[in-house]
């Protein structure tokens, strides 16, 4: 073999291996970690399926076998990757009509990275945009101080400073209702459960996350991720209402769990047929995947989302605006499980053995 030949010959093979390993449902960081960087690889598959048209010799059968085992693993990634680009149909419908504020709501979320002391760039960007929620995530005392500026703004709040990476703080423009901070998996890592009011009068639930990801410095499987997003997915479904959950899923939005999660749940991604709008890593532009979510029931349409500029985080913002129209249902089709959709989801959430009876009740609330 000469050198264009092994080159090309190991660039496929490494793409191959990352294909097939998620395919792998073991909970192992080292297989998950596949799920992230479809796009990436794709373009390695791409080039080296290039390459091996290029410089293969097709003298026998192991290169005929080899390109059309490299060519299905790319027709694969790419069936990943498609809804997530302007060439796929889009599962939210954009709102077009007469502009009703009574009936909109936007969200921003924001992962800061604690030791970040930009406070003044989110800042900035808050007041630009202007949403009636914004949730930031690993936020701690320090940061809780910094934003204290915002409340009076936004005087609905619920904060959960914490140092281990998981503080969380909600602040809202529109009243909360019965908001409570929860443990689901485990005793350090909250997440928000609260209705907000729009000025129509709708209630509107709403689930704020941050799950721990797979990692080798946080957690070596993705188990308790999963069960806390199928978690709320099924609570989500049994309650039957007008529903937002965002936040930090440590989750890319192709993977198999959070579809899993949408089907279960029946919640839209209005990323589908838009784009990615990666928001992790912000320092590294090649190595980026959608890791900030908003998810929303079938009774909402799309006025905007946007990756909005960078605060100095290893995240950037997100925003999403979205108008409440019950006339979508009928349009909008939702997401939904079948009976192995079902067993995988038990499954994965016994294996967590949550801790869903813990929870705390952290709200503050100031009349306007």
């Amino acid at each position: 073999m000469q050198i264009p030949e092994i080159t090309a010959f190991v660039l496929s093979s490494v793409f191959m291996i990352s294909t097939l390993a998620p395919l792998i449902r073991w909970d192992d960081w080292w297989i998950r970690i596949f799920d992230f960087p479809r796009l990436q690889l794709w373009l390695i598959g791409l080039t080296g399926f290039i390459l091996c048209l290029c410089f293969f010799h097709f003298s026998g059968p192991f290169h005929y076998i080899f390109a059309a085992a490299l060519l299905a693993c790319l027709i694969f990634q790419t069936s990943k990757i498609l809804p997530y680009t302007r060439l796929y149909h889009q599962e939210v419908i954009r709102f077009k009509g007469k502009q009703d504020a009574e009936n909109r709501v936007s969200v921003l979320v924001s992962n800061v990275l604690t030791p970040n002391r930009n406070s003044d760039k989110l800042i900035e960007i808050i007041r630009k945009k202007k949403p009636n929620m914004f949730l930031t995530l690993e936020t701690d005392l320090w940061w809780e101080d910094k934003l204290d500026e915002l409340e009076k703004d936004y005087p609905y709040t619920v904060k959960i400073p914490l140092d281990n990476l998981y503080g969380m703080h909600l602040y809202s423009n529109l009243e909360l209702e019965n908001a409570k901070t929860k443990f689901l998996i485990k005793d350090d890592i909250p997440s928000i459960e609260a209705y907000v009011k729009l000025p129509s009068g709708k209630k509107v639930k709403i689930y704020c996350l941050h799950p721990m990801p797979p990692s080798p410095t946080e957690s070596d499987t993705s188990t308790d991720r999963d069960a806390e997003l199928l978690l709320v997915g099924k609570k989500v479904k049994k309650a039957d209402e007008t529903t937002l959950v965002f936040g930090d899923l440590n989750d890319v939005a192709w993977s198999y769990t959070t579809i899993l999660f949408r089907k279960i749940s029946g919640l839209l991604d209005p990323r589908i047929g838009r784009g990615m709008f990666s928001t992790f890593h912000a320092n590294y532009f090649f190595l980026r995947w959608p890791l900030d979510h908003v998810f929303h029931s079938k009774d909402f349409m799309l006025n905007e989302i946007r990756r909005l500029p960078s605060i100095g985080s290893d995240h950037f913002p997100i925003y999403a605006s979205l108008q409440f129209r019950p006339v979508a249902e009928k349009v909008q089709e939702e997401p939904e499980a079948d009976a192995e959709d079902e067993d995988l989801a038990r499954e994965k959430i016994d294996k967590a053995d949550p801790i869903v009876k813990t929870e705390k009740t952290q709200y503050k609330a100031f009349s306007l």
